[in-house]
This record gives structure tokens, sequence and C-alpha cells, in this order.
């Protein structure tokens, strides 16, 4: 365990930042980058579970991420004061409670910067769609499009964890192709899944494809810079399974108060449902001990019981588990690592109850629709012979995903990008839009809204 590694300050490009004027450490800079970024700001109308939901009280991505930020930072306190992890790690005081903190709440407020509109329905979408556009041919029998096999993973293995990175690494553009320019430690801890290559679901961090094509190079550059390569293999950052289990923490458990507070079921259902399971059963019974609450508040104390018996089996089973970790030997999710069973009941609970709801697959369907016929107006008219088609599509485009594009290939006109990169361009525009911008966008190109 190199925890000195693990929590490396250097960056894809080394730091302008005037430090004698900012009493910041870089870890701390990282969480103000990341919170002043516009990406941060559109995961307000994305959608977290409900697609395009009017209701305030339901979470969005930006609320969620939040949420997981507290969590996060819950935990990493927890890890930060007891004596077994100290006496694990071997760190200063500085390191303990001013970055491994601090490096936990970055990664975990921007764990979904990459989704696109409509959730992991609209991950599913991209997918689909490019799949049966590289199997086009054209009029001569050769493929649609110049992209290699490598390259077409990007878009048929589309995923929002390797958006998010590009996000961080390159599209929050201003003069340099480097983002936000985060520091190793924090982009390592991001990184759920330090895979480029293919998917291996007996791994956990093979599960999904987690860093495209286009950004490989700075996984190498993280993966050397943290220490993250064991018996030539990447492992993943001890602190991202913090992350996970911070996120998973709180999707299992706020899915469910935002199910019943949209009145799809109410406390007795709950209690009903999740019977089999003691400890949860445990729970309900502490909670209906008071026959003077209502059933609201039955669900926050609901809420608040299973974040504190989550967040103290994560910490439990980090430290347990850590020099396993370390050596890319721990192939779990901490909160899923439980004989008790309560993170699989929320989860089979959730999938039963909440998302296979008519409501969610009605919108989901519109989703499909919406990201369809982006997907197909921007890739006929960026690829069009006519010039004009092509001048009025690119023209829609943010510039500063289009300015990314230019500057990584080093090209100074859309029309010189590789057919890769166009087609990196119009994903990244596309799965960056919110929810609702992707509907608006949508009725305009087909004619269905002027304005």
């Amino acid at each position: 365990m190199n925890w000195n590694k693990y929590l490396n300050a250097g960056r894809l490009r080394p730091s302008t930042r005037t430090k004698e004027l900012d009493s910041r450490n870089e870890f701390e800079s990282d969480l103000g980058r990341v919170i002043f970024s516009p990406a941060i700001r559109r995961m307000h109308d994305k959608t977290q579970v409900f697609p395009l939901t009017d209701n305030d009280n339901i979470h969005s991505r930006l609320t969620h991420s939040l949420e997981v930020m507290s969590v996060g930072y819950s935990i990493a306190l927890n890890l930060s004061q007891n004596e077994d992890f100290l006496n694990k790690v071997t760190l200063e005081n500085d390191a303990i409670f001013r970055e491994i903190p601090i490096i936990i709440k970055s990664a975990c407020l921007v764990h979904d910067i990459g989704n696109p509109p409509f959730g992991h329905f609209g991950e599913f979408v991209i997918q689909d769609y490019f799949k049966k556009r590289f199997a086009e041919k054209d009029e001569k029998g050769n493929a649609r499009f110049d992209v290699t096999p490598e390259q077409q993973r990007d878009f048929t293995f589309f995923d929002g964890n390797a958006q998010g990175f590009r996000v961080l690494t390159k599209l929050q553009f201003l003069d340099d192709i480097y983002g936000l320019n985060l520091t190793y430690a924090t982009l390592a801890s991001f990184l759920k899944y330090p895979n480029a290559d293919d998917v291996d679901k007996k791994f956990l961090y093979r599960k999904k494809r987690g860093v495209f094509e286009s950004e490989r190079s700075f996984l190498d550059q993280i993966i050397e810079n943290c220490d993250l390569s064991v018996n030539g293999k990447n492992i993943r950052h001890p602190l991202s399974f913090i992350m996970e289990a911070a996120d998973s923490i709180c999707y299992l458990v706020m899915d469910i108060e935002d199910a019943f507070n949209k009145k799809w079921f109410d406390f007795p259902f709950i209690k009903r449902e999740m019977n089999a399971n003691l400890e949860i059963r445990n729970i309900i019974e502490k909670i209906e001990e008071r026959k003077d609450i209502s059933e609201n508040k039955k669900v926050v104390n609901f809420r608040l019981e299973l974040i504190k018996y989550l967040v103290d089996l994560a910490v439990r089973n980090f430290i347990h588990n850590v020099e396993n970790i370390c050596n890319g030997d721990y192939n779990r999710e901490l909160i899923f690592d439980d004989q008790k069973g309560v993170a699989a009941m929320l989860n089979d609970f959730s999938y039963a109850n909440i998302y296979a709801h008519k409501e969610i697959t009605d919108i989901e369907l519109t989703g499909y629709s919406v990201l369809r016929g982006l997907l197909d107006f921007y890739v006929d008219f960026c690829f069009n012979e006519t010039e004009k088609f092509r001048e009025k599509a690119v023209a829609s485009i943010s510039n500063s995903i289009l300015k990314a594009a230019l500057m990584e290939s080093g090209v100074e006109e859309f029309d010189q990008l590789s057919d890769y990169y166009k087609l990196k361009v119009i994903v990244d525009f596309i799965s960056g839009m919110t929810d609702q911008y992707a509907l608006n966008q949508f009725k305009k190109i087909s004619g269905q809204k002027i304005n």
C-alpha cells in the first residue's frame, strides 16, 4: 500500500495556480473547480430515476450527487478517526483530514457528470444506435464510417462513466485539452472502471469500459502516477470503493423515498415487502415503537437508519479489506459484502416496485425517440455530402465541444476531423444535454416546435 502515491497531487498539466495567494491544498482546489463547472450545473435537469418530472421534491442528478457527496464525506470522516485505519495507512494528519475526505467529496460530486439525458436508458439508446449504424454499408458495400474496431467500442459500449472521465479531462474546455485539470488522485478516485479494453463482468474494475479510446493515454498517466498497476493489470484506486458505496447507499435509499413521495406505495407496503430481511424488520419495528408519528416521518426515519447501517458497513468492510483492495484482490462492492443482505433487499425491492413502473417506462420510450431523432439528425447532416447541410448542423453544436475536438485532432475545421472525432463531437454534444433541452431540440429539428 503506497498511500503517498494514491494521494498524488500532480496533474495532467502542471498547475499554474498561485499558491502563495491561495491557502487551499491541491485537492481543495479540485473541489472548487468541480463545484463551479458548467457540467455540474447542467445536472440539475438530468434524470436520476424519474425523467422529465415537474415535482421539485424528486431527485435530479444534481441533488442525488450532492447527497452522495455528503454520505461519502461521512464515510471518509469515520475512516479518518478510526484507529485501525490510521495504523494501516500511516499518513500525516493533513493527509487524513484535509486530503482523503476532500478527494472523496470531489469524486462523489462528479460521479454522474457524464450521464446522458434520460439516465441509464439513454446510455443503452446510444449503444444500440451505433451498433446498427456501424453495420451499415454504402452503395459499394464499404463501411459507412471510417472508424477502427477499437474506436467503435467508444460508441457501442458508450457509458456515462467513460463520458464523465472525458468531461473532466477534456470537455470542460477553456484554452487547452485538459478540462478541469484535476489531480491524479481525484481522477483516479472517480474511476470506478479504470478500463479502456474489453468488458469482463467477472472483475469489478472491468465490469464496464470506464475510459474511451480518446482518453487512454490519460488513464495510463493516472495508473502510473498513482501506482495502480499490479501484476500487469489496472486496479481501482482504493477511494473509488468509498465513492461507489456512497452512490449505492443514496440511490438504494432515496429512490424508495422518492417513489413513496409520488404515492406509488405506502409504509405498510414497504414493511410487508421487506419483512423477510431480519435487519430491516428490526429497523422498521424500532421506528414503529413510536405511535405518534406520521408515515412521512416513518419513511424519513427509515432512510436515516438505513444510511447509518450502510455507512457503518462500508467503513468496516473498507478497513477489514484494505490490504486486498490495494492488491487488487477485492472484487465486491463494500455494501453488498454483507451476510445480512440489506443492500440486496433494497435493490430487489427497487427493481420490482420502482424501475419497472409504467410512468418510468413510458417516459423512457419518449427518451428513445428523442435521442434517436437527435442522433439521426446530427449524424446524417454532419456526414452529408452537401456542404450547406454540414454547416447548418455544425453551427448548432456547442462551440466549446467543437474546439476541444479540433484541438485534440490538431486541425482547424470540422470537415478536417476524422470520422471518429466527428462522431465524438456529436455524442459529446448530445450526451451533455439536459433532458428538457434534448426534448426541445428534438421538437425543433423535427418541426414540432418553432422556438
